[in-house]
């Protein structure tokens, strides 16, 4: 399918976007109004465009723009807009055929909103002014003039009239597929299906009721953990090739082989945006196999399937470590070299091409060490064309498979050709080839295949305010044409040098952190990875969570560049659902690690791992699942206690977004997750710390504690992350009994022009590392950026601490306040509401009310306020608003969301 996006400079506007922090008064009511970005944050033709010329065109091109808007819709918005039949992935997103506009339902109006963004609306820099038009057109005609008329706005004369001058109608649309386009390397992995040309189409589930049916995929080809290799020569890398084959590391099979123009669909959640589905195999499919091991038992001899069986029957994750276990993959040059294991035989795997009379036939090169068990394993269903070349093995026709044998005690080195069935002269043609290679000489460290080190700018901040955000701006010129959409980084001992990686699947290693040139230098080190979204150093060495695994990189030759992929750990199982992002890496004092995995959107968990906390030892060997019940964990943070936070996002059974502290064996709310107790209620779950309303934040990722004698009055607080609007937050809390309350209060800092995903306090400096990456879920119009936030010697007068009283709430700050407007009490607004937990998506208010504040005192410190509250109580959420002064007498309004579960002591002083 085709997405239309615009050629625009991105870099220019990730300047824009964090170039200052003020603007006109003008610009701050726009902002007031909830538009996402401000006039000054837009490319110069949007002041110029002739919107009066774009839509009298429309009446020439109607049909034209009516169908390019229905694509955009159903390639961009579908997703989480849905239509009047069937529901978007994100219920509560705005329904034109029955909603409002709070923007303005004229269509210059609706232009700016699409524009500039609104709410949990994302601007849509994407789209040129042409494109955006023709969206609102199939918007007005196909949902707004019938079923919501009182939305639509007859364009007319008069209204015409109206409309701005202008002399643009902006950059031309441009055909454009970033994730198509970049050189990922010759293997990237994912959750691939594999299946032939003319293939039935997709079956996917839909509809308002939750949870969805589980579709029938029992028959399905899914490589869940699929290596996918580019075997013919070239540049650009596996998406610029023209034959491949795929491995699953689950089963250690061979799940088949294709050719043609074009490597897969791209159809998948970060690739084309397409949410509840996953990337098809296109072209000549010329062998495959099904979804079971590819190697038999060496205990048994049989090829009996012992893995976890879900509800929808089929079976997901790796086979037993002692029957088999995949080990990683070396690189060298383009060759990508498999290594597992089956029973105690090492066996290292490369895969070719070769070509008879012009027809390809695909190779597996394979050393073999010595077993103590006779192996076999299947090769390819029977009629498919396989020949053996090599001593040792012996291929025979079994239970519908041509099998290959071998004998124990003998190291082996065998290349088998296939091809697709009806090839002739392949046995013939076996006695020519090439005889199979030593693979050893391979796996020991090659050339780059990334030399180039880039460089770039850092762009020092001069914000007002206690904070200075400084951006260093990833290479996005890269060679490669990488998105940059970063998902974590860490620093080495050396604190001038760090890791990025990105959810494309590259790792940075990055350098010149302490340095004042102002420069930047990146290496790409590592590619390939399936949706890397954590990252950590432990003892100089680099662990990436992966999708599909917990992967250690390791240099042989001193390059810096990855030579064996090593797979740490692969115990957690991964199906082909779209949501089920790892999420995070951390580790605790004894070097076990932490990530947290995502659940199903809007259905049932099939596998024990969907929505949980996981902790795999230090050594690799070990995984168990610590809590239950998430929906959308977007990482992990240990806490000083041992305990951990995880943030789990609105949706289905969670009324709100929410951040958890976590305690071993809790469950966490979401009922759709695996197993869940019988017990929907409240009182079956862990409550959170706080419920965070989705105006404050749309999607909250990590959180992170303060390590930083530079960072004051907030060394050793906790920060959150906003995933959703590039946001910051500082989370006082309070536990009474052994229940964590609190709030959440954002920092001044303008908003990033990405979502935040992680942070790192570098030991060198102090200061506070960010990166982030825009996708499905965050508002903010940049792909991708990395930042520094510096803290200066200037007050914060910010809120650390909350205590909420059987006689009100006690609130402590940063810095000093002035008395008397501490003591006014017409200086707070305090407001409750409850929430209703339910398996429809996210809730609206209940139960709203706005609290006396009878008195108001401030401590004998000066920095806490004591706030009479006679009708406080437990509630689900409260916002506390407060317009007071500091010590110096400067202005300081703010405004805090909290929880409160139980009421503790007011204290004496």
């Amino acid at each position: 399918m085709k997405r239309f996006l615009r050629n625009l400079n991105f870099l220019l506007l990730f300047l824009f976007l964090l170039g200052c922090n003020s603007g006109s008064k003008n610009e701050d009511a726009e902002t007031a109004l909830g538009f996402t970005l401000q006039e000054s944050d837009l490319p110069d033709y949007e002041k110029n465009i002739d919107h009066r010329g774009l839509l009298t065109a429309l009446d020439d091109r109607q049909g034209e723009s009516i169908r390019t808007g229905e694509h955009i819709y159903n390639n961009t918005c579908f997703n989480c807009h849905g239509n009047p039949e069937q529901e978007g992935s994100m219920p509560n997103a705005f329904k034109f055929w029955k909603d409002e506009f709070k923007m303005g339902k004229d269509p210059y109006s609706i232009y700016q909103t699409l524009t500039r963004g609104y709410g949990s609306m994302p601007p849509q820099v994407n789209l040129t002014p042409v494109e955006k038009y023709d969206i609102i057109n199939y918007l007005r005609e196909t949902f707004l003039k019938e079923a919501n008329p009182n939305q639509y706005v007859a364009v007319d004369s008069a209204y015409l009239a109206t409309l701005p001058d202008g002399t643009t109608t902006g950059p031309a649309p441009k055909e454009f597929k970033p994730w198509a386009e970049m050189d990922y390397g010759n293997f990237l992995i994912n959750t691939y299906e594999v299946v032939a040309q003319n293939a039935p189409p997709r079956e996917r589930s839909t509809g308002p009721i939750q949870p969805l049916k589980d579709e029938n995929l029992i028959n399905s080809n899914f490589a869940y953990k699929g290596i996918a290799v580019r075997l013919d020569q070239g540049k650009g890398g596996v998406a610029a090739g023209k034959a491949w084959m795929m491995f699953d590391h689950d089963l250690m099979r061979v799940a088949g082989a294709w050719t043609g123009e074009g490597f897969i669909d791209w159809e998948a959640i970060l690739f084309n945006g397409k949410h509840n589905i996953s990337p098809r195999t296109i072209g000549e499919l010329h062998f495959e196999n099904p979804v079971v091991p590819a190697w038999a038992n060496p205990a048994t001899g049989n090829f009996d399937d012992p893995r976890f069986t879900a509800r929808d029957k089929r079976k997901f994750g790796p086979l037993p470590r002692e029957w088999t276990h995949y080990e990683g993959l070396y690189q060298f040059n383009d060759r990508v070299i498999i290594s597992y294991t089956v029973g105690n035989a090492k066996v290292l795997e490369t895969f070719g091409l070769e070509t008879l009379e012009d027809q390809p036939v695909f190779t597996r090169t394979m050393n073999i060490s010595s077993s103590d068990k006779a192996l076999k394993m299947r090769i390819a269903p029977t009629g498919t064309s396989v020949a053996v070349v090599g001593e040792g093995a012996v291929l025979k026709d079994q239970g519908g498979f041509t099998v290959m044998e071998l004998p124990p005690s003998q190291s082996l080195k065998i290349k088998l050709l296939i091809a697709k069935s009806g090839m002739e002269g392949l046995q013939q043609y076996s006695k020519t080839s090439s005889q199979p290679e030593d693979l050893n000489p391979l796996i020991k460290g090659g050339p780059a295949r990334y030399p180039q080190k880039l460089t770039t700018a850092v762009q020092i901040g001069e914000q007002e305010g206690p904070f200075q955000v400084d951006i260093l701006n990833p290479p996005f010129d890269s060679p490669w044409k990488n998105q940059f959409r970063l998902s974590g980084l860490d620093f080495f001992k050396d604190p001038n040098k760090g890791v990025i990686c990105s959810t494309d699947g590259d790792v940075w290693l990055v350098e010149g952190f302490m340095k004042d040139s102002g420069k930047l230098t990146w290496q790409r080190i590592a590619s390939g990875l399936f949706q890397p979204l954590g990252i950590k150093v432990v003892n100089e060495e680099i662990f990436v969570t992966c999708r599909d695994q917990l992967v250690r990189l390791h240099d042989y030759n001193g390059d810096r560049e990855t030579d064996f992929y090593e797979s740490f750990n692969n115990d957690h199982q991964v199906t082909d659902h779209f949501h089920e992002f790892a999420m995070g890496l951390q580790t605790d004092d004894e070097g076990n690690f932490y990530y947290a995995k995502s659940a199903r959107h809007a259905r049932e968990a099939l596998i024990p791992q969907h929505g949980t906390l996981i902790k795999v030892s230090k050594d690799g060997l070990k995984t168990d699942i610590i809590a239950t019940g998430f929906r959308a964990a977007n990482g992990v943070c240990i806490n000083p206690d041992g305990t951990f936070i995880v943030t789990d996002q609105e949706g289905h059974w969670n009324p709100m977004n929410r951040i958890n502290w976590v305690k071993a064996g809790g469950f966490y709310g979401n009922m759709f997750s695996y197993n869940p107790p019988t017990d929907s209620t409240e009182s079956g779950m862990e409550l959170p710390l706080v419920w965070v309303e989705r105006d404050i934040d749309q999607s909250p990722s990590e959180l992170l504690w303060v390590d930083s004698k530079k960072w004051g009055a907030l060394d050793g607080k906790l920060l959150n992350f906003s995933y959703g609007y590039g946001k910051i937050f500082v989370v006082p809390y309070e536990k009474i009994g052994d229940q964590v309350q609190g709030g959440i209060f954002e920092l001044p800092i303008p908003r990033f022009s990405t979502g935040v995903m992680r942070g790192r306090f570098n030991p060198g400096d102090e200061q506070l590392y960010l990166c982030g990456l825009s996708a499905w879920g965050s508002t903010q119009p940049q792909l991708g950026g990395l930042y520094r936030i510096r803290k200066v010697d200037q007050p914060m007068v910010i809120p650390i601490g909350i205590k909420a009283t059987t006689t009100g709430i006690e609130l402590s700050f940063t810095d000093e306040l002035d008395q008397a407007s501490v003591n006014q009490i017409a200086n707070y607004t305090v407001e409750t509401w409850d929430l209703l937990r339910s398996r429809k998506y996210g809730s609206k208010h209940y139960n709203e009310q706005t609290l006396n504040v009878t008195k108001a005192e401030l401590g004998k410190d000066k920095k806490t306020i004591k706030l009479t509250i006679p009708e406080i109580k437990p509630t689900w959420v409260m916002e506390i608003q407060y317009k007071l002064k500091d010590k110096g007498g400067k202005s300081i309004d703010g405004s805090i969301q909290n929880t409160i579960h139980r009421l503790g002591k007011a204290s004496t002083s």
